[in-house]
């Protein structure tokens, strides 16, 4: 159900990313996706691409990276998850973070970053039940359909 990610899923992940970013503020970009640059990220994530299969059919995926640049971050990493509409409520979500969190865990990462639109409630709440925290929140900080949108950061310790 959960496994890593191979190149041959990089379509399947750029299509269902950039639904979100041409339907959602969820992600403040407005630039899509391309297979090309899912499959460079695949190879350079070793180990921190993992997608979410149902009955053979992709329905969603999570990855994590570099937080910042710099040594002193380098055992914080930032995640995005992205989960279909029709797989949504069951668990699926939690399965795929939980996977995230051990190979962060298992990579020698000590906290993982969430950075979360603030119009994005279901994101929030999800994260706030899998353990993350609210550390911050920056009014306006990002702009998406002529709109200001809030970024709201949380954290969890792994």
């Amino acid at each position: 159900m959960i496994r890593l990610a191979e190149a041959r899923a990089a379509a399947q992940i750029a299509a269902l990313w950039s639904e979100m970013i041409l339907h959602t503020t969820s992600t403040f970009t407005s630039e899509q996706k391309t297979e090309r640059a899912i499959g460079a990220m695949i190879s350079e994530r070793k180990g921190a691409v993992f997608v979410l299969e149902l009955k053979g059919h992709f329905s969603g995926f999570v990855t994590f990276g570099p937080f910042r640049q710099g040594p002193g971050y380098a055992a914080t990493v930032e995640h995005t998850i992205v989960v279909a509409a029709d797989a949504q409520g069951a668990g699926h979500g939690r399965a795929l973070m939980q996977r995230a969190e051990a190979a962060a865990r298992e990579a020698g990462h000590h906290v993982m970053v969430a950075g979360i639109s603030g119009t994005n409630d279901a994101g929030i709440r999800f994260h706030a039940h899998m353990g993350f925290v609210e550390v911050g929140r920056m009014p306006q900080v990002g702009r998406k359909w002529g709109q200001w949108l809030d970024l709201v950061l949380m954290q969890k310790i792994l």
